[in-house]
């Protein structure tokens, strides 16, 4: 039995959004919880310097990869593609660029500028820190949850391809 190449295509977008789901997934699960638990200066300086080296990682990549791609994709489903499959495809673009970009961008990108331009350790990053993780916490529980959906849908939509539909 050959596998098409869009089945094989779409368990690589499956397998991309599902790392991006995993790495927010470990800052909601256990590394905010971490920070928090720190004094407000370690866990300020801590997420700033996070903040700046996730722009040299890998991680980066995929995250503003995938946001093209899955924009191409929905667009696609929804021009050329019956059925069960365009639904799926179309779900999976519009969980990734909403849930992921939107938020990202709406949510925690401003909470993260706002705390990178405060002194390191400083007094009003300190005074920030308490809202600054609940509420980037919140958006992010909401940009895993999101890509985790994503991820599912591309894999049902190889699934059904594969299955003949």
């Amino acid at each position: 039995m050959t596998i098409p190449f869009t089945v094989w295509g779409l368990l690589t977008l499956s397998m991309a959004t599902g790392l991006v789901a995993g790495v927010f997934l470990t800052f909601s699960d256990f590394v905010m919880k971490s920070l928090r638990a720190t004094e407000p200066a370690g866990g300020t300086e801590a997420m700033q310097i996070i903040n700046r080296e996730v722009y040299r990682s890998i991680f980066m990549v995929l995250l503003i990869g995938m946001i093209p791609v899955s924009g191409a994709v929905a667009g696609f489903a929804i021009v050329f593609v019956n059925g069960p499959v365009a639904t799926w495809l179309t779900a999976a673009g519009a969980l990734y660029i909403i849930g992921v970009f939107v938020v990202s961008a709406g949510g925690n990108i401003p909470m993260n500028k706002r705390l990178e331009a405060m002194p390191q350790a400083g007094a009003a990053a300190q005074a920030y820190w308490p809202d600054y993780v609940r509420g980037w916490v919140r958006w992010n529980h909401v940009r895993w949850v999101t890509a985790l959906g994503a991820s599912i849908c591309y894999a049902v939509s190889a699934v059904l391809i594969a299955g003949g539909a």
